[in-house]
C-alpha cells in the first residue's frame, strides 16, 4: 500500500485537491484551488512540500488551460506562459516547479487542443516523476549497507519512499533516524511518518543532535535529498543539511545526495537563488511562539553544501562523484 503522501495531489473536476502538509499527520484536510493562482498560493503557503509543489504545478497548469478555454489559440498559450511563471515564482530555489511547467507547455505544443494538451502534458510529467524516482530510489539502495541506520534531513518525498521499497527488495534491513527539521518540523511529522507508515524502524532526533549521532557510531550513512544540484557539485537542499554534511565528514560518515538529475541551468551554486521565508516562522513551532517579544527572526530556507563534503551524488542513471556531474549527460539527450 502507497503511503498517503505519494498521492498528496489530485486533480478533480472543481479544482486541484492539496493534502495539508501544515497539519498533517494530526489532520488529514485537502485544500481546494480552483485555480491556477490559489494552486501558487497554496504553494508559497507551504500546504505542500517535496514533491507535491511539483504535482501541483502540473496539475495547476491543468486549471490554467481550463481558464484559457475559448481563447484565441496564441492567447491560450500566452495564458499558460503567465500561468507557469507564477507558478515558478513560488519556490524558486528547487526547479522542480519549472520541470513541471515545461512537461505541460510540451504537451500543449503537441496537440491542437489546448486542455487536452495540457492534460496530456501532466499526465507525462507525472508518470516521468514517478518513474525516475523509481529509478533513482534503485540505485540508492544498491549504496546503502545491508544492515545499518541511515540519517535523514527533512524529504517525505518518492525517492525516500522508492529507496526504501528498493532496499527492502534486496534484503536490506535498515533503520532510519530522523531530524525533526525546524521550523514545520516535516522530518518528524512527514518523513518520520511516512516510514512508520511502511514498517520501517524510525527514530526522530533534534536538528541539533546530528553531529552526536555521528560520533557515537550511531549513523551508517546520510541521505537526503536536494533540491538542486549545480554542475560543479554543490548541493542545495533544506536548511540544516551543510551543518550535518560537515558533521558527518568529521566523523568519516558518507553523504549521499539525491537527485533526478544535475541542474545544466546551474552551473555553479551562484546560478541558484536561495529563498527566504519570513523571520517569523522560526518564532514559531506548529503555531505556538517559542521566542519572547522583541526576538527577530531569521530564515534562509535552503542552504548549499559544497562538493568536499558530498560523497555521491545519486541520479536515475547512477551515483556520480560531485565534480563528474558531466558525465550524466554523456550520450543520448534526456529531459532534465
Amino acid at each position: 500500500m502507497e503511503p498517503v503522501l505519494a498521492h498528496s495531489v489530485r486533480l478533480a473536476d472543481d479544482g486541484v485537491h492539496i493534502l495539508d502538509r501544515r497539519n498533517f499527520p494530526f489532520e488529514r484536510t485537502w485544500v481546494r484551488c480552483a485555480t491556477v493562482a490559489e494552486v501558487a498560493k497554496a504553494i508559497e503557503d507551504m500546504v505542500t512540500q517535496s514533491s507535491g509543489p511539483y504535482f501541483a504545478a502540473l496539475w495547476g497548469m491543468v486549471l490554467a488551460a481550463r481558464e484559457a478555454r475559448g481563447l484565441p489559440a496564441a492567447e491560450g498559450r500566452a495564458y499558460l506562459d503567465r500561468a507557469g511563471r507564477l507558478l515558478v515564482e513560488t519556490r524558486r530555489t528547487n526547479n522542480h516547479l519549472r520541470k513541471a511547467v515545461a512537461a505541460v507547455l510540451a504537451g500543449v505544443d503537441a496537440s491542437d487542443d489546448l486542455e487536452a494538451g495540457a492534460l496530456a502534458g501532466a499526465r507525462a510529467g507525472d508518470e516521468r516523476y514517478r518513474s525516475r524516482s523509481r529509478a533513482l530510489g534503485g540505485h540508492t539502495a544498491v549504496l546503502l549497507p545491508d544492515e545499518g541506520t541511515v540519517l535523514t534531513h527533512c524529504w517525505a518525498d518518492l525517492y525516500l519512499t522508492e529507496t526504501v521499497k528498493a532496499a527492502n527488495a534486496l534484503g536490506k534491513r535498515l533503520r532510519f533516524f530522523c531530524t525533526e527539521t525546524r521550523p514545520y518540523l516535516q522530518g518528524a511529522r512527514l518523513t518520520a511518518g511516512t516510514l512508520a507508515e511502511m514498517g520501517v524502524d524510525t527514530t526522530v532526533i533534534t536538528d541539533g543532535m546530528g553531529a552526536a549521532a555521528f560520533s557515537s557510531g550511531e549513523v551508517d550513512v546520510l541521505l537526503t535529498a536536494a533540491d538542486r544540484v549545480t554542475m560543479d557539485g554543490h548541493v542545495v537542499n533544506k536548511v540544516g543539511t551543510l551543518g550535518l554534511a560537515v558533521a558527518a565528514s568529521a566523523f568519516a560518515v558518507p553523504f549521499l545526495a539525491m537527485v533526478q538529475a544535475p541542474d545544466r541551468l546551474a552551473p555553479t551554486a551562484a546560478d541558484v537563488p536561495i529563498e527566504f521565508r519570513p523571520g517569523d516562522d522560526v518564532l514559531h513551532t506548529l503555531g505556538r511562539r517559542t521566542a519572547g517579544d522583541g526576538v527577530k527572526g531569521w530564515y534562509p530556507a535552503f542552504d548549499v553544501t559544497p562538493p568536499r563534503f558530498v560523497s555521491s551524488v545519486v541520479t536515475d542513471r547512477g551515483a556520480y562523484a560531485p565534480d563528474r556531474l558531466s558525465e550524466y549527460y554523456n550520450g543520448e539527450e534526456v529531459h532534465d
